[in-house]
């Protein structure tokens, strides 16, 4: 199978969503229907971490715009395949992260906030004695928003600079507009 990265860099800026369906990263993912509960679709991306990372990570940063990460100092890696996706990232690009994670993970001083789901609530922490930055949050999939809108408030709050947010996968439907520009691969 030929894995194209570049082809389907996709920004939340634009005036229509394109739907990518056809891209062959959707032959890998799976659909779990009712999964984490009834009525939810879940998209599991975990094979292409499994046989196709290097492509995913060739995508991603395809789907950033030319010169963006000449504007970005650091990484913001959203728990838990954020961290995948943002250490890899980091690694190619040079970049120190910072992390957001679940509560109870990272030594104080931290803030916190908490955030609803689509399927529940969850709070996210990150220390807050880093010194500001300009960030790009990086998170495996956008679909209500939740997540990401806290990962943003929380560096805002920390007084760094967020840039703008990529993602592998955005579902479009289930989130409204975002604070800053979202880069994705995949939209669905």
């Amino acid at each position: 199978m030929s894995i194209n990265a570049a082809t389907s860099a996709t920004t939340e800026n634009e005036t229509t969503p394109m739907l990518n369906t056809d891209h062959p990263f959707w032959q890998i993912i799976r659909t779990v229907p009712d999964f984490p509960k009834v009525g939810i679709d879940f998209y599991d991306i975990t094979p292409l971490l499994r046989s196709h990372i290097d492509a995913v990570i060739d995508a991603l940063l395809a789907a950033l715009p030319e010169g963006l990460m000449d504007e970005v100092d650091c990484l913001g890696a959203v728990e838990a395949r954020g961290f995948v996706f943002a250490s890899m990232l980091a690694g190619r690009l040079g970049k120190g992260m910072i992390l957001l994670r679940k509560p109870g993970k990272l030594p104080p001083p931290v803030a916190n906030k908490a955030y609803a789901l689509e399927y529940g609530k969850d709070t996210l922490e990150m220390q807050n004695n880093l010194p500001p930055e300009r960030v790009l949050l990086v998170d495996d999939i956008l679909a209500t928003g939740g997540t990401l809108t806290t990962a943003y408030e929380l560096c805002q709050s920390a007084d760094h600079t967020v840039v703008g947010a990529l993602v592998l996968l955005d579902l479009v439907e289930l989130h409204g507009e975002f604070p800053v520009p979202v880069y994705t691969v995949l939209k669905a």
